[in-house]
């Protein structure tokens, strides 16, 4: 498994912009499917995002579909989520996941479906 840590979180108006990062402990992040999930107070956790090992396909939930763009960079361990256009309904606490056996990427992603998570960051968008 891989450590993830986040970063990036923190309070925005509505309409502006935050960019996420993930890093990675280990050799092997470039075999790993990576993903953005995010959890509102008192709702489940909702996929957000995920990219490939290659970085050549990623899904979105529709919800963000042209708003938010999820991105990777192998020779730094980190994954990204540059977040535009914001809401105040984006707001929730954002975690990272990462999976080593995914093969087929899908808005129907669940957390059960990656192995390994960070410890999430907030993001807080006010109106």
């Amino acid at each position: 498994q891989v450590q993830l840590v986040e970063s990036g979180g923190g309070l925005v108006q509505a309409g502006g912009s935050l960019r996420l990062s993930c890093a990675a402990s280990g050799r092997t992040f470039r075999s790993y499917v990576m993903g953005w999930f995010r959890q509102a107070p008192g709702k489940e956790r909702e996929f957000v995002a995920a990219i490939a090992w290659s970085g050549s396909s990623t899904t979105y939930v529709d919800s963000v579909k042209g708003r938010f763009s999820i991105s990777r960079d192998n020779a730094k361990n980190t994954v990204y989520l540059q977040m535009d256009s914001l809401k105040p309904e984006d707001t929730a606490v954002y975690y990272c996941a990462a999976d080593r056996t995914l093969v087929v990427l899908t808005t129907t992603l669940r957390p059960r479906d990656f192995g390994s998570w960070g410890q999430g960051t907030q993001v807080t968008v006010s109106s």
